[in-house]
């Protein structure tokens, strides 16, 4: 049998085992020398000369195969090996990391507007009327009007709940009102920032807290009403010394005299303002259906009533025109309708909103003293400030544009004003805006316009315009914020006086708050209605700090008297501390701006309507 030889030449393969060493040797004289000499490979080589067992031959190398690529067994080995071990230092030096305990640099401390924001909210924790919740955190106040509706025979209606408006016991609907909606628009527009100061679920629960008070003094399961409670409680004290909430001094704990309820039956005012606080109080519990549709339902049912019967909710003589008098409705039923609008989504609501004949009521078009002064009896400023946002971010042209266009430009105008640029209103030689023209109270007034400012800078940020212009001269949004930051920083200290006008904030602040609550002790001492008088009259401080009360403020040569029977100087109210809340917030922190979209959560998309054709063409 012959064989091919791999190296050239035939092969045979004997069969004869018997054959000896020799005669193969002689056999391999007879291959192909040829074959012999030609130069081998190395593979061919290490055939030859390592034979298997032999130590001497060189030896063969390994592979490993990876599928898409063969490789040395030996770089393998140590690539894996490598990767392991560099693994498990990294790991090692990891773990040490997290056991051994290390220093963390400590979040910076908040600002001053931050600060006093926590101070601020704490206020409405003190007025609250009813069952106080269990972490009210306000240690010498308790459960007080218990029997509020249910003592007056003539009402005989839960009215337990809800806010003592100031130093008093009385709750005025109209003023809380308004205190409600200005919260809940300060939350709509940052919420963020309350979430960041850790204060949103506590303004929320203030904001409930109101809402459903308000929820109880009308019929707000029904399409139709017929009458709203006013208010509970009772301050004129012209008809002789009875006992009644301003004649008494005592803790509202310890309240033992009647306390009638006032309803009215034409009050467009004071249904058009709770319309407005239930329906932004609705947007800000959108997440809670069922409530935020209870809101709503409320809102929407109060302002029919307030559009059919038509009436001043304080009519001359009563009780509520000697302490929160309403000038006139036509300024709730636009503010109103513009929250309602936001709430519902509805047009018929902005149609009234931008109707020109209800803004002219309402003195969008004469000026006057008082013109661009937001305050609890004068909602206009605060409803072009507001109508100008849907006109900057949804812009919805026809038929509204006109209108929109109008009160977008005396936003501007109102702006102006408060610059010190111009003499609309004249400031105290410290610098405070006297929008009051000089009448006490004043900083009810300020903190509005500077919430007002601020927010407006912030709609003119977000909609990517710089400023705005004061006839031919350009402002900067910066200068509406300056603006707002001095005016509140006057509150905080910065003032003649030295003073914050915010109880409990700074080192210095007022001692002899008008309070009823925070000037008598709790000691267990019941005192009678004339037998708390004695901590009116005393020169001694408070023996309670309401903290986060902002008083009434100083006069316009910036002086102050801190003494608690002066209530223009030393009583805090709702109103007041709720245009506070909103101005701290909206200068608090970073600037992160507002919520742009929150607002306009219920209104669909908005396509501008065409203008009707015109009239067909007559030779």
């Amino acid at each position: 049998m012959f064989g091919r030889d791999p190296w050239g030449g035939t092969l045979e393969i004997s069969n004869a085992d018997s054959a000896t060493d020799d005669d193969r040797s002689r056999n391999l004289q007879d291959y192909d020398r040829a074959a012999l000499s030609r130069q081998l490979d190395e593979t061919q080589q290490s055939w030859l000369l390592a034979a298997p067992g032999d130590p001497s031959g060189k030896k063969k190398k390994r592979y490993v195969d990876l599928g898409c690529v063969v490789v040395s067994r030996k770089l393998f080995l140590w690539t894996v090996g490598s990767v392991l071990g560099v693994g498990l230092l990294v790991g090692f030096i990891m773990l040490i990391i997290k056991t051994v305990p290390h220093r963390h640099r400590p979040p910076p401390p908040p600002d001053e507007y931050t600060q006093a924001l926590h101070k601020a909210l704490m206020f409405f924790n003190a007025q609250r009327s009813g069952p106080l919740p269990k972490h009210n955190n306000v240690s010498w106040r308790g459960n007080s009007g218990m029997k509020d509706g249910l003592s007056d025979d003539s009402i005989k209606k839960n009215l337990v709940g809800g806010y003592y408006d100031a130093g008093d016991a009385i709750k005025f609907n109209f003023p809380m009102s308004f205190a409600m909606t200005m919260l809940s628009w300060s939350v709509i527009e940052y919420s963020a920032k309350y979430e960041a100061a850790g204060e949103l679920d506590h303004v929320k629960n203030i904001i409930k807290w109101g809402t459903d008070y308000l929820l109880k003094t009308f019929n707000s399961s029904a399409d139709t009403i017929d009458r709203i409670v006013a208010q509970v409680g009772q301050g004129d004290t012209s008809k002789g010394p009875g006992p009644n909430d301003h004649y008494c001094w005592v803790r509202p704990e310890d309240i033992d005299y009647p306390r009638p309820v006032y309803e009215c039956h034409s009050c467009s005012d004071l249904a058009g303002e709770m319309a407005a606080a239930l329906a932004a109080a609705s947007i800000v519990f959108k997440d809670s259906k069922t409530y935020s549709e209870k809101l709503a339902h409320g809102a929407r049912t109060l302002f029919k009533y307030g559009r059919e019967q038509r009436g001043r909710y304080s009519p001359g003589g009563s009780d509520p025109s000697l302490f929160y008098n309403s000038t006139s409705y036509w300024d709730e039923f636009v503010w109103g309708g513009a929250w309602l609008y936001f709430a519902t989504g509805n047009t018929s609501y902005l149609q009234l909103a931008t109707a020109p004949g209800l803004a002219k009521h309402a003195g969008a078009f004469w000026g006057g003293p008082d013109y661009g002064v937001f305050s609890w009896d004068n909602k206009l400023a605060g409803s072009q400030v507001l109508l100008s946002r849907l006109r900057l971010f949804l812009s919805p042209g026809y038929p509204y544009e006109e209108i929109l266009r109008t009160f977008h430009n005396q936003t501007g105008n109102i702006m102006c004003s408060y610059l010190p640029y111009f003499t609309s209103f004249n400031r105290t030689k410290g610098g405070l805006i006297q929008l009051n023209h000089g009448r006490p109270q004043p900083l009810q007034y300020v903190v509005n316009a500077a919430f007002l400012a601020s927010v407006y800078s912030d709609y003119l940020d977000s909609a990517d315009t710089p400023g705005w212009y004061c006839g031919p001269n350009f402002y900067s949004t910066d200068v509406l914020r300056d603006f707002a930051k001095t005016q509140i920083d006057y509150i905080l200290g910065n003032n003649p006086q030295k003073m914050s006008y915010v109880v409990g904030y700074g080192k210095r602040y007022p001692k002899h708050v008008h309070h009823r609550g925070a000037s008598i002790p709790k000691n267990g001492v019941k005192y009678s209605c004339k037998g708390g008088w004695k901590w009116r009259d005393t020169k001694r401080p408070n023996p309670n700090t309401i903290v986060g009360a902002m008083v009434a403020g100083p006069d316009q040569h910036d002086g102050f008297k801190d003494v608690r029977t002066n209530y223009n100087y030393t009583e805090p109210t709702l109103a007041g501390n709720a245009g506070l809340v909103a101005a701290l917030v909206s200068l608090s922190g970073v600037t992160t701006g507002i919520d742009k979209n929150t607002i306009f959560s219920a209104v669909p998309p908005m396509f501008p309507t065409p203008p009707p054709p015109p009239a067909a063409w007559k030779p």
